[in-house]
């Protein structure tokens, strides 16, 4: 399976408008490669929540394919992110996943960084050497109501306008009083861009999520159409906006500078994404009553979230390899909410680990039909209009008009 970096155009010329892409995009390790350093170094992605790192010191790592990133509270109490490769000849700095460091000490040779990246010491390198100049590669930053985004490339896209126009939206959930009760991950065996796809649509939900499928109408835009006046009726008395924000795709500020919001409606006797439809949390943020429905939100290109009135759920699809990825679940509440009072975690996260269990069946096997020499892209249907929103960005990314 070999595709090289050059061969991107003719493959892009290859790609008829409405269909899927070429096996090449989910096979070649050329290929991968360069989704690493066009798509996923150059766009922000979402590492986690400000409530992981309290205090100075704390920090946790974030890991997608090659790259590994340290994010840290540093003294002063500012969020930090930094390449994990140490300056002098590569090792990684940190090695466990999380933790609280008072200074940064590679294990190989005992360089020393500070918490804010700076070097503080590198043993005997000589009297001409000038630690200020061999910190840490620091990654940029965005908090955005607690969420953090971090942008390992100078290249970011230009994400602040956008979040302006979806704070107001997203503020009654109260994102920064959350904190996360469970993370789950889930390897599937397949390129990153099948997984991303499979999210982007719902044209799958009634036949694969049979759990799914029966509290969320986002399977039949029919049914959704019919129960939304009603809901939107509920969302203003719960003091939720009812506003659609779609700066996705061609309306993007610019490629990855996308954001997204839509509350829908849960089908009837669902307040909130339960297995029984009864409310499993306290309410979030400044809710004044559960309004029965669920929102979506994405935050750049790569970061996904589906907010209800008690919880919220986020999403990644992180790289591994050319076809290992991990489905990464991540599951938030109001940070005051105690577990076996409030809630518990096996109801919390029951739908959602279910529906990413079929995720990781559904994705496998598509991945497995990819890889047949007899694979042809086919025509995607009017449910799956995101995918193409995510074909325009992938294009974009890699400089094909």
């Amino acid at each position: 399976m070999t595709s090289q970096p050059e061969d991107l155009n003719i493959l892009m010329a290859r790609h008829k408008a409405g269909y899927a892409l070429p096996r090449e995009f989910y096979t070649s390790r050329a290929m991968f490669d360069q989704d690493i350093a066009r798509v996923w170094n150059r766009n922000w992605i979402w590492v986690g929540h400000e409530s992981q790192i309290p205090e100075p010191g704390d920090y946790f790592l974030f890991d997608y394919g090659p790259e590994s990133l340290i994010i840290v509270r540093d003294r002063e109490g500012a969020v930090r992110a930094h390449l994990n490769v140490c300056r002098h000849r590569g090792s990684r700095v940190c090695t466990e996943g999380a933790g609280k460091a008072r200074v940064f000490v590679c294990p190989y040779h005992a360089w020393t960084y500070e918490l804010t990246g700076e070097l503080r010491a590198g043993r005997e390198m000589g009297p001409d050497f000038d630690p200020a100049k061999w910190g840490l590669l620091p990654a940029q930053v965005i908090l955005f109501q607690g969420m953090i985004l971090v942008c390992p490339s100078d290249e970011a896209p230009p994400l602040a306008d956008a979040l302006d126009a979806l704070a107001p939206l997203t503020a009654p959930f109260g994102f920064e009083d959350l904190k996360v009760v469970h993370e789950a991950h889930y390897p599937v065996p397949a390129n990153w861009k099948l997984a991303v796809e499979n999210y982007l649509e719902c044209y799958h939900c009634a036949p694969a999520h049979q759990e799914y499928a029966r509290s969320h109408t986002l399977k039949s835009p029919q049914q959704m159409a019919a129960l939304l006046p009603a809901m939107q009726e509920r969302s203003v008395a719960a003091g939720l906006p009812t506003t659609e924000l779609n700066m996705s795709g061609a309306d993007a500020i610019a490629p990855g500078a996308d954001v997204y919001y839509r509350r829908y409606p849960l089908f009837d006797g669902y307040q909130t994404g339960s297995r029984s439809g009864v409310p499993m949390a306290p309410l979030l943020g400044s809710l004044q009553d559960f309004d029965g429905g669920a929102t979506d939100v994405s935050l750049g290109i790569l970061n996904y979230f589906l907010v209800y009135s008690d919880h919220l759920v986020g999403y990644r699809f992180v790289p591994r390899d050319v076809q290992e990825t991990d489905i990464q679940v991540v599951w938030m509440v109001r940070k005051d909410a105690e577990e076996g009072r409030d809630y518990t975690a096996d109801e919390l996260t029951w739908l959602w680990h279910v529906t990413s269990q079929d995720d990781e069946r559904i994705i496998r096997h598509n991945q497995a039909g990819v890889n047949s020499n007899f694979f042809q892209p086919g025509p995607l249907a009017e449910m799956e209009w995101a995918i193409n929103d995510f074909y325009e960005f992938y294009k974009k990314m890699n400089g094909v008009p």
